[in-house]
């Protein structure tokens, strides 16, 4: 799925980075993996408690990073990461993928490119589901971690639009790429716009 190079100039190693919900992933990945950890009564009663946030969330984008921490900190808040990575081995394998994203992603790897996801979603399962897709790196949100148990709380900021696009960056650092950038949202807007081929999804 590379361009060939430019005369005289040399080519660029190719990097392909893919946003995971609704791109990879058929649907959202995050509540699934949360009622997993934590049941679904306790779910219910975090977006119950979260439900002036949400309600906010949905009339004002800007307002999604609180909505979500919310719930996370109501969900994931105590729980070990040991415990939580185990959850995610078991989780990844089940998570619906969409077949032509994925049929897209062979391709990149069979070209031997390197793969990324790059997701708002927390890093604790988006590194579960890369490996269980032979995905190279993941650039996501972190989430606090105190003497290996769960805050809940973000570190750092949520990672989407144009923090999304931040974090591409500071990964790629000085490299020069060929970028495959693949999303669905208007929080992939700023990452496809820094692609030398954005793919929406």
């Amino acid at each position: 799925m590379s361009p060939s190079p430019s005369a005289g100039r040399p080519s660029r190693p190719v990097v392909a980075a893919f946003d995971l919900d609704d791109t990879l992933a058929r649907g959202d990945t995050l509540s699934p993996f949360l009622r997993l950890v934590a049941g679904r009564a306790r779910l219910v009663g975090a977006v119950v408690r979260s439900a002036p946030a949400i309600a906010r969330a949905a009339r004002d984008r800007a307002a999604r990073d609180d909505a979500k921490e919310r719930v996370l900190r109501s969900t994931l808040r105590g729980y070990t990461v040991d415990a939580l990575a185990a959850v995610a081995a078991r989780y990844a394998p089940t998570v619906p993928l969409r077949d032509d994203v994925i049929a897209a992603l062979r391709d990149h790897q069979a070209k031997g490119h390197e793969t990324l996801i790059i997701s708002a979603s927390p890093t604790i399962y988006v590194r579960a589901i890369a490996d269980h897709l032979g995905i190279d790196h993941v650039v996501a949100t972190e989430l606090e971690v105190v003497d290996g148990v769960l805050t809940g709380r973000y570190a750092g900021r949520n990672c989407r639009h144009e923090e999304k696009l931040r974090r591409l960056l500071e990964w790629l650092g000085d490299r020069e790429v060929e970028l495959h950038a693949y999303g669905n949202s208007p929080d992939d807007d700023a990452m496809l716009a820094r692609a030398d081929h954005p793919h929406h999804v």
